[in-house]
């Protein structure tokens, strides 16, 4: 009998081992944000359809969007060990690698600057040097700039901080020409606008937590009708801009259309939440505000591929 025990505890050791590594694997994972990464790169790969006005080749779109979520990964495991404080204080993210232990800091460190480095090197050798100083450049604000200093320091920290967030449209850009214009800088704009509304709404259902952490996040030390109306200004604003990018970039009455229905729905519940500042209409608006960048890009690479070539 203890014969067959023995047999039957070694035969279950594997399954052991292997749920064992399923765990670090996801943790490290979760390390990197992969659903930030998802909208980022989603907003990247239209930037590349409408500078090359058309598909770019695989090969340059698949790397490009490798490198780029390298870079983002980096980033966002770069400002989990730098928040790993705050993130223990928050129920949104207390259960986040670094504070259940699941990663070390120092692993996370070494780990993020891995990818930045892979990052670096993949897209300076497959696209050019000006898309990998940029996905860099990203890294260093979003760590330096926002997590390590506004963040903590001012209310208006998302609002400068989502530079960091824009910069994958630049470098989508970059890869494909190699340089910088006035339309790149249109969409960079957008995503800009956008993640002020995007980002406060969600704060709003999380303004206790922000304020037992000591953030200044602009709903943890503002009222709820100040916050609206400033959702509200940020709203109407990006719907104007998402409108001025059409001639700019070429983009015809399919996009236009798009835009402007999105648009007109962002400000119409923005401006339900200047009438009810609550936290269920706010996550309803942060949960359109995800729909809505994603279908005003993919509308973007869409105009350009069917309409517009």
């Amino acid at each position: 009998m203890s014969t067959t025990g023995s047999a039957g505890a070694a035969a279950l050791e594997p399954p052991g081992r292997l749920d064992s590594v399923v765990r670090v694997v996801g943790a490290y994972v979760a390390l990197t944000k992969p659903r930030i990464i998802e909208l980022l790169l989603l907003t990247t790969l239209p930037t590349m359809v409408i500078a090359a006005r058309g598909l770019p080749s695989v090969r340059l779109m698949v790397t490009t969007l490798v490198g780029g979520a390298l870079a983002a990964g980096g980033a966002n495991a770069l400002n989990m060990v730098y928040d790993r404080d705050i993130d223990a204080v928050m129920s949104r993210t207390k259960r986040r690698p670094l504070v259940t232990g699941a990663v070390t800091p120092a692993a996370a460190v070494v780990f993020a600057l891995i990818l930045e480095a892979g990052a670096f090197a993949e897209l300076w050798g497959t696209a050019n040097l000006l898309a990998a100083v940029l996905a860099l450049s990203a890294t260093a604000f979003y760590v330096a700039v926002y997590t390590a200093w506004l963040k903590r320091a001012s209310p208006q920290n998302i609002v400068i901080g989502g530079a960091a967030g824009a910069m994958p449209v630049l470098v989508g850009w970059a890869a494909v020409t190699g340089r910088l214009g006035l339309v790149p800088l249109v969409l960079f704009a957008i995503i800009f606008l956008w993640t002020p509304p995007h980002f406060w709404a969600l704060a709003v259902r999380y303004r206790g937590d922000y304020a037992a952490a000591g953030i200044p996040m602009l709903p943890a030390v503002a009222d709820l009708p100040t916050v609206a109306s400033r959702i509200l200004a940020y709203t109407v604003v990006l719907w104007v801009v998402s409108l001025v990018v059409a001639p700019l970039a070429h983009l015809g009455w399919p996009y236009v259309v798009v835009a402007l229905a999105m648009g007109a729905v962002f400000v119409h519940r923005a401006w339900g939440l200047r009438s009810d500042p609550s936290p269920k209409r706010a996550m309803s608006l942060f949960t359109y505000s995800i729909s809505y960048l994603s279908v005003l890009f993919i509308a973007m690479g869409a105009d350009v591929l069917l309409v517009h070539p």
